[in-house]
């Protein structure tokens, strides 16, 4: 019989467990889910898991698998259920908590090992693959993801179906290794990081800040082209303002904050939203106003774990490319399309072609604020603008921001991963709290409807994205040198400056290496730094006006003359329209 993967890997979660449990028969389940690409699963011991252990529970795990074990589900009581968990104190806890009116619990034994589980597992262990798993690591996680809680021991697996999906898959890790953006930062020399000093923050180098600083030009020439107003807000605002908004109660865990001489309490922006509410406070605004497009490349600080940060893709300070549309009840729909539709050019652009789009869900209450009635409202006006113009989407339910709706964009890289980036976020709850208002056609004051939009989300996440995506070949308009100049030796150096100086004239920016290397190590260098166009001048070219070009990631060589030369480089560098 042929099984969903979910199941398989579900399954094997449990399969894992029991494995443990018999290497360490103290040891304390939390639980453990099936994810994309495998499953993980908490434990709490005073043994500390290492990549020795793998080997280990991978064996004990293919033996349990061997012996055809069934799993074996069972209806019990809330007491029935405390009574089989009471050395396990994650399960009691969950118990404890679990308000059962009567109804009955699951729970699946599969040999020594029994688990709370709804299920539905495999029948037997015989159903599953012996050599389609395999562990991947071990990582720290709070027990119900609070940082105020025991930090657990996280062990992750990756788990397919067949051993060949797994060997692809390994491939393509191997492949992502490669191209990862704290390698490829340090071999472009783009960035770096400073863990003891400032965890979570990049100190962007000239090569890096070029690239940085080319995606926002880009990004706003295009919103200008598009009716945006760019504003700039303070970094640092009053504690109040965020109580006003909602975010400190909802998510002052995650603030920067501190208090001043004078007793009060500052945050560190940890996001634009408050900011550009009061900027549309600011005079009278007529319906003729609206729609009202107010952008900020604001930089924002928010506290992650030391155990989420992962390179540019989870940082603790990032630039937003942030936008607040306030608009009519009647303009929502077509803002909303129009704001989707823009997301998606502005992919395309990059090379993304395949974007995937979800309608994230109210979260439960007491992550939230506002009336039922205006959640109702709110998700059924983006799910019709989603269903009135055809566009795919999926349902990602309890996944909203915290005062409203959202549609967040989910791009795939080259190498098939899939990254959230871009959002739109329908919010009928901050002008409420804010009071805003327009003069409507009538004369009378009614309440803006505010989408907060984003199109690549975090520049810093953007850029790793685009450079593990691409393997460090950025396209020539985004890279910080787009060419190099190498004269083959001294005697050439005034003429590789002459060519320096006339694409910088014609905007374009180019550098000679002048170091004392011979040719080749310089090319080498160059290459691994990504180099899109080595231009090589030596007597010939020198006495031919011309240049010998090698391209990256093309072996065959290429003469052309300097003025075409220049002309072409001129075209290759502009912005995309």
């Amino acid at each position: 019989m042929s099984y969903p993967i979910e199941l398989i890997r579900h399954s094997l979660a449990h399969v894992m467990a029991a494995a443990v449990k018999k290497l360490h028969p103290d040891i304390k389940f939390a639980g453990g889910p099936a994810i994309e690409n495998g499953f993980y699963y908490d434990f709490d011991t005073d043994y500390r898991f290492s990549e020795d252990d793998f080997e280990k529970i991978e064996k004990e795990m293919r033996d349990l698998i061997k012996s055809n074990g069934r799993f074996e589900q069972r209806i019990v009581s809330l007491e029935e259920a405390k009574e089989l968990f009471h050395d396990q104190p994650y399960k009691m806890e969950w118990l404890n908590e679990y308000d059962a009116n009567g109804e009955k619990l699951s729970v699946y034994s599969f040999r020594d090992f029994t688990d709370l589980c709804r299920g539905p597992h495999v029948e037997s262990s015989k159903d599953l693959p012996r050599d389609a798993f395999k562990i991947r690591s071990v990582a720290g996680a709070y027990w119900k993801g609070d940082s105020k809680n025991k930090m657990l021991q996280r062990i992750y697996v990756d788990a397919f179906a067949s051993k060949e999906e797994l060997d692809e898959f390994l491939k393509m890790q191997e492949e992502a290794a490669k191209r990862d953006n704290r390698k490829l930062g340090k071999e472009m020399d783009l960035f770096h990081f400073e863990p003891e000093y400032a965890p979570g923050a990049v100190f962007w180098h000239d090569k890096g800040f070029k690239v940085y600083r080319r995606l926002i030009e880009y990004l706003r020439m295009r919103q200008e082209r598009a009716g945006y107003l760019e504003i700039s807000t303070p970094s640092i605002m009053d504690r109040c303002l965020w109580e006003r908004s909602g975010h400190w109660a909802k998510y002052g865990a995650h603030n920067y904050s501190g208090t001043t001489q004078d007793g009060k309490v500052f945050c560190v922006k940890p996001m634009s939203c408050p900011g550009g509410m009061l900027v549309f406070g600011q005079g009278i605004k007529s319906y003729k106003d609206l729609p009202l497009y107010l952008a900020e490349f604001g930089k924002v600080c928010r506290y992650e774990a030391a155990g989420g940060l992962s390179g540019l893709m989870r940082v603790r300070e990032f630039t937003q490319d942030d936008a607040h549309i306030f608009c009519t009840e009647e303009q929502l729909e077509d803002e909303v399309v129009k704001v989707l539709r823009f997301i998606k050019d502005i992919y395309n652009k990059f090379g993304f072609e395949k974007i995937m789009m979800k309608l994230a869900t109210r979260p439960l209450s007491e992550f939230r604020i506002g009336s039922d009635e205006v959640w109702d409202k709110a998700e059924g006006a983006l799910k019709h603008a989603l269903d009135a113009n055809g566009i795919e989407y999926e349902i990602a339910e309890n996944d909203a921001a915290f005062y409203g709706p959202k549609i967040d964009n989910y791009l795939k890289d080259s190498m098939g991963r899939v990254w959230q980036c871009g959002t739109v976020q329908l919010d009928m709850n901050l002008p409420e709290r804010f009071d805003l208002s327009y003069i409507g056609e009538d004369g009378e004051k009614h309440r803006p409807i505010m989408l907060h939009r984003a199109l690549l989300g975090s520049i810093e996440r953007f850029f790793g994205v685009l450079l593990e995506s691409t393997g460090g070949n950025l396209p020539l308009w985004l890279s910080p040198e787009p060419v190099v100049v190498v004269p083959v030796s001294e005697k050439y150096r005034e003429y590789a400056d002459s060519i320096v100086a006339d694409l910088r004239d014609a905007g374009v920016y180019a550098r000679a290496d002048l170091r004392d290397e011979k040719v080749n190590y310089k090319i080498r260098e160059l290459s691994l730094a990504k180099t899109p166009i080595i231009a090589v001048v030596g007597e010939k070219e020198q006495n031919d006006k011309t240049v010998t070009l090698r391209k990256l990631g093309i072996d065959a060589q290429e003469v052309v003359a300097l003025n075409d030369f220049v002309r072409q480089m001129v075209d290759a560098v502009k912005m995309p329209a």
